[in-house]
């Protein structure tokens, strides 16, 4: 089974792979930059062998760059969806310079458009993007907050579907996934019928694991450790052993109280009890 963590790349990208060892981790995520910025970090050719020699070694793949939060392609602004394409191409540039085989990102908000008209908006920019060869971009599922996009599996899909499926793929997070309304502690079953028949499960390339602070339905997204929020470890169960198992596991729990390590460690109890 593939779980890890998101990892700082302070002090140089390849610190990463040291640091995901540390935590017991044998895939992760990074920032390519500051998440709360648009500036993204040029990395050369030196960085990305020493980055791609250490995870070979350490057999750590695949790993995920998040793109920035300010990212919004749903936006019906301009300036803003031209800043984030700008911003989004150079995440995804820095993916194939240092081998990185996903860039993950949350698609954004219509702020008043409409959600049909977000997709759209989101569908039409990807479009402009140039994805390099090995690399997919993948759409995050949103917990459905205020007027973002990708709360739902029929609307993932539409992105997936009406862009270039081949290069693009999904990222599902079970605390955006669980705040949105699916319950997959209680009723599974109808979840995974849900992203089978709406979503398709081939889709989905990456998981984010993460506990709810917040109940079903709260469109919340606050992260807990794992099997200690609303989903339970229950829910995390279900998921492990379903056809998902076999997905890759990133990690974005709290930092307070518990560390990554211990939730890996956790992930691995509940896949094999």
């Amino acid at each position: 089974m593939k779980v890890g963590a998101h990892v700082s790349i302070a002090g140089g990208v390849e610190k990463a792979v040291e640091r995901q060892k540390q935590l017991g981790g044998s895939c992760g995520q990074i920032f390519a930059g500051s998440p709360q910025g648009w500036k993204v970090s040029g990395f050369d050719d030196a960085e990305s062998r020493e980055f791609e020699e250490e995870r070979r070694e350490a057999n750590q793949s695949p790993y995920a760059i998040h793109s920035t939060y300010l990212i919004n392609l749903a936006t019906p602004k301009n300036d803003l969806l031209e800043k984030s394409l700008n911003c989004l191409q150079s995440e995804l540039e820095a993916a194939s310079t240092l081998g990185i085989e996903y860039v993950v990102f949350h698609p954004g908000a219509h702020t008043g458009a409409g959600r049909e008209t977000g997709v759209d908006n989101v569908i039409e920019a990807v479009g402009n993007l140039d994805i390099p060869e090995g690399v997919m971009l993948l759409f995050e599922n949103t917990a459905g907050k205020g007027t973002t996009v990708g709360k739902e599996f029929s609307a993932l899909n539409r992105m997936v579907d009406e862009t270039d499926a081949n290069r693009v793929g999904v990222c599902l997070d079970t605390c955006h996934m669980y705040a949105a309304g699916y319950d997959i502690t209680e009723d599974f079953e109808a979840v995974m019928n849900g992203i089978e028949t709406e979503l398709g499960a081939d889709n989905i390339q990456l998981l984010h694991l993460n506990d709810s602070k917040h109940p079903l339905g709260s469109e919340k997204d606050e992260h807990q450790h794992i099997g200690e929020g609303e989903v339970g470890e229950q829910g995390f169960r279900n998921l492990l052993d379903s056809k998902l198992g076999g997905v890759p596991k990133v990690l974005e729990t709290p930092t307070d109280g518990k560390g990554y390590a211990d939730n890996i460690e956790k992930v691995q109890e509940l896949a094999n009890p």
